[in-house]
């Protein structure tokens, strides 16, 4: 691709526009309430056995709250990337084209660029408006994520911005906010693994004596919003990453209460301080493990200001159980990534792809990498180990499949398993890994399969592609239930076979089956038990 996309979109409207043109939005008019119905709603298109290219954005254009009160604000879930082609819209390119978007943008970042009278700043909330019954962030139509467990409405949809006090490095990352007053947050940045950028920040501040600053952000260009969840450098301002993202320089503004350069175009902001001294309990709340994070103390931040744009849609995403909106994020970049630090980075031979497995476990813990057919054995394991290191959340089970082996088909990678791995000497454990992503805490271990065919094997025992693709039409043309193929779905040779074989098989589909018979006939033998290999006796081409 070129080195410059002039198409992503500029401000979180632009995608709306291109999603409803597409056809990837589903307006919702009917009244609908913010805390017990929004979330569950759009949740099924995750746990109802759609295809994944079935999903949808949703816009809800009549919120209510469980008290019955009304917003004239629409919420929005899924229009970051409740698919992948909503993920491709909000850069401007296909879905092909993000691996090689990701690498131009980390390679090649662009500054952004300061501007006045900014459209995020259009409606200004401060003082006693943040505190005066129903204002604040009551006048803000959050929703409940996980009704029935979380302890709160959260925003999910964040960019946090802070600052390194030090060096002055902007950190935008995705950070769950959920609602504690009218003028209070409590936020999680995480402190396990490396920790997160903005968490890091905040340790600076503590030892300097100060709140920290922070900004949350509320929906800004998709190219933006799209940089918080993938763990970039600390020290790399996601805002320029951003830009070589786009092609062109993200609009940025002074915030009004705090000293942060902010997304001009975002929906919604709010500012505060961050307390340095004092850590509140937050949760329980639904998170993107697949299991409730229960009530821990974290950061607490007080609102100094709520700034907004006129037409201003609040957005929010699903995560929690995967597959979900937040996961559908981190699987089209975090793949393309891993990939090219295996094939660019530590120079792996043979690996053709890298898939992190999504249903439940939420991409992080297993990884499959795809090789090709005869890829050495070292090149295999420095891949599985490559991958199980890049970053300490990831690859807590690896396993190394052969190319004829759809690692998005966990079933096929379970055959690989059970015929190509002989654990004695294709399984290794690596103790001492951190806790990683989820309910388990303390110390961890990686889990590394080589399941690649190590030598040629007979054919896969399913009819060949001809006999099933004929097979199909005549299911069609029948109206049976629509078929989803997944691989494997016909039989191919995996490198044990002779050209007798393919005789005889054709043969067979003529009604020659007695020239078959015949032949074997001639070949008769005394002296040998049953099930003897003919190859271990004759000479067969």
């Amino acid at each position: 691709m070129t080195d410059r996309v002039q198409n992503a979109p500029a401000d979180f409207h632009e995608q709306l526009r291109r999603l409803e043109e597409r056809g990837l939005l589903v307006k919702i008019d009917r009244p609908i309430c913010k805390d017990t119905e929004l979330h569950p709603l759009v949740r099924w298109q995750f746990q109802g056995g759609l295809h994944e290219s079935e999903r949808r954005a949703f816009m809800f254009t009549n919120v209510h709250g469980v008290d019955g009160r009304k917003f004239d604000m629409p919420v929005v879930v899924g229009a970051l990337a409740a698919n992948p082609e909503i993920y491709a819209t909000g850069m401007g390119v296909t879905v092909e084209e993000i691996g090689d978007v990701w690498t131009r943008g980390m390679d090649k970042p662009i500054p952004p660029v300061h501007i006045e009278n900014p459209p995020c700043q259009e409606v200004v909330m401060m003082g006693e408006d943040l505190t005066t019954p129903g204002g604040g962030l009551a006048s803000l139509p959050v929703p409940i994520s996980t009704p029935g467990f979380d302890a709160a409405p959260y925003f999910t949809a964040t960019l946090c911005v802070t600052k390194d006090p030090e060096t002055g490095v902007r950190n935008m990352g995705t950070y769950r906010a959920g609602l504690k007053a009218l003028d209070r947050l409590g936020v999680r940045m995480a402190s396990r693994l490396s920790g997160a950028g903005g968490y890091q920040h905040w340790l600076k501040y503590k030892e300097l004596g100060q709140p920290m600053p922070c900004a949350i952000i509320i929906g800004t260009s998709p190219v933006v919003m799209f940089t918080g969840p993938q763990k970039l450098r600390i020290d790399e301002d996601e805002m320029a990453v951003a830009g070589g993202l786009a092609g062109y320089p993200i609009r940025t503004c002074k915030a009004l209460t705090v000293d942060l350069e902010i997304p001009a175009d975002a929906e919604i902001v709010v500012e505060g301080l961050i307390d340095t001294e004092l850590l509140e309990p937050e949760g329980p709340f639904g998170e993107s493990h697949g299991h409730v994070a229960l009530e821990g103390f974290n950061l607490s931040m007080k609102v100094t200001a709520i700034t907004r744009r006129r037409d201003a849609v609040l957005v929010s995403i699903v995560s929690q159980v995967t597959p979900s909106e937040s996961s559908v994020m981190k699987k089209v970049a975090y793949e393309p990534l891993f990939l090219n630090h295996l094939k660019k980075d530590l120079n792996v031979k043979g690996i053709t792809r890298v898939v992190m497995h999504e249903p439940l476990s939420n991409l992080r813990p297993v990884i499959f990498l795809q090789f090709k057919q005869g890829a050495l054995k070292t090149e295999v394991w420095r891949g599985l180990q490559g991958a199980a290191s890049l970053q300490a959340q990831c690859g807590k089970i690896c396993v190394a499949v052969s190319d004829d082996v759809d690692p998005h088909n966990t079933d096929a990678v379970f055959w690989s398993m059970a015929y190509r791995s002989n654990p004695v000497d294709d399984v290794f454990v690596v103790p001492n890994r951190a806790g990683g992503h989820g309910p388990k805490g303390g110390a961890n271990s990686t889990l590394l399969i080589d399941a690649t065919a190590k030598n040629p094997m007979p054919p896969l025992a399913l009819p060949t592609k001809p006999y099933m693709l004929k097979a199909k039409a005549i299911w069609e043309e029948l109206g049976l239930p629509r078929l989803a193929p997944q691989p494997p779905w016909h039989g191919y040779e995996l490198g044990d076979w002779a050209k007798l074989w393919d005789e005889f098989a054709q043969n067979a589909v003529e009604g020659k089956w007695i020239e078959n018979g015949e032949n074997t006939w001639n070949r008769r033998k005394p002296d040998l038990v049953p099930e003897t290999p003919a190859r271990k006796v004759e000479t067969i081409k």
